[in-house]
This record gives C-alpha cells, structure tokens and sequence, in this order.
C-alpha cells in the first residue's frame, strides 16, 4: 500500500490487515421521488436568539438534491435560509407558503 493518499485519513493501525479504503466514498444516497417523501414544516423560535425559522424536516436523498429544494424555497418565497443534515431552515414563519409550494411540487405527504 504505497499510495499514501488513500491513507489520508488514518492516523494510524496496528493491524496488519487494516484496509485503508474510504467508506464514505462508497455511499450513494438515491434520492426518494417527491410522492414517497415524507415532508414536515414546522415553525421554531427556540434556540435561534429569538428569531422565527420554519424548518423542513425529513428529505430523504443526497446533499445534492437537498440544496437544490433549499434554493428553490429560498428563491420562490423570497428569504434566506440553509440546508443541512436532512433539514432546510428558512428565515421566517412561511409554514404555509412552503407547504403550499412543497405539494405543488409533488411533495404530497407534507404537513
């Protein structure tokens, strides 16, 4: 094993029979069609410094697919907002305005 970028990641192995492949390059996440999505939008104020966030919790898929909804919402209803770890945070109390544009979209099991 004298590649020593795919050990990139490992500090160190005692074992003789390590194998210093990566898992995480092996994982493909497939992105669940938008009627086999189970959304749900919630608005929270708790922990954010007072500020509203509605949360859509729930997406199954790539990180891939997810930012592409996050900008989607953000473009569609005007406001800021991330995603990440399967949830987009959206500035704001839109609750119903994005559950509107999620079922639009083919996302019908969101509440």
């Amino acid at each position: 094993m004298n590649d020593w970028k795919k050990r990139l990641g490992v500090v160190f192995s005692t074992n003789p029979d390590f194998d210093y492949t990566n898992e995480s390059d092996d994982e493909t996440v497939e992105t669940l069609e938008p009627k086999n999505q189970r959304l749900r939008v919630a608005v929270e104020k708790k922990g954010r410094g007072g500020k509203t966030v509605t949360v859509v919790k729930g997406f199954q898929g790539s990180d891939d697919d997810l930012g592409k909804l996050e900008k989607m919402l953000k473009t569609k209803c005007g406001t800021g907002g991330t995603s990440k770890d399967s949830l987009i945070l959206l500035q704001g109390d839109i609750k119903e305005k994005v559950i509107n544009i999620l079922r639009d979209l083919g996302y019908t099991d969101t509440k």
